[in-house]
């Protein structure tokens, strides 16, 4: 972790770093964005086979994915007319595994 975001005495978050963790908090706080992104898990997918899987509408879930993909917790390829997602990174891959097996776990 970077030695700014953390302050070293107190082992504090900065406010601006803090805030940041919170939106993607946040975000993971709503069962179907968590289901979009558990669609994305271990694949890239279009708008349409997102919204199949999540069972939302087309539209909710371009408006769910524009708000994950600000938070840089999706990203897009676009081919042609056709936007197809995926997890941003590791990081987001994990997080997402970890809560599941967290929950899973008895």
């Amino acid at each position: 972790m970077a030695d700014n975001a953390l302050h070293r005495k107190t082992n504090v978050l900065d406010r601006a770093v803090a805030d940041q963790i919170s939106e993607i908090f946040a975000a993971l706080g709503d069962p179907t964005r968590v289901r979009i992104l558990s669609s994305l898990l271990n694949q890239e997918l279009g708008v349409s086979e997102i919204a199949n899987l999540a069972e939302i509408s087309e539209s909710n879930a371009s408006h769910q994915l524009r708000l994950l993909r600000t938070l840089r917790i999706v990203r897009a390829r676009k081919v042609g007319k056709q936007v197809f997602y995926t997890l941003d990174d590791n990081h987001i891959r994990d997080l997402l595994e970890r809560a599941i097996q967290h929950t899973l776990h008895k």
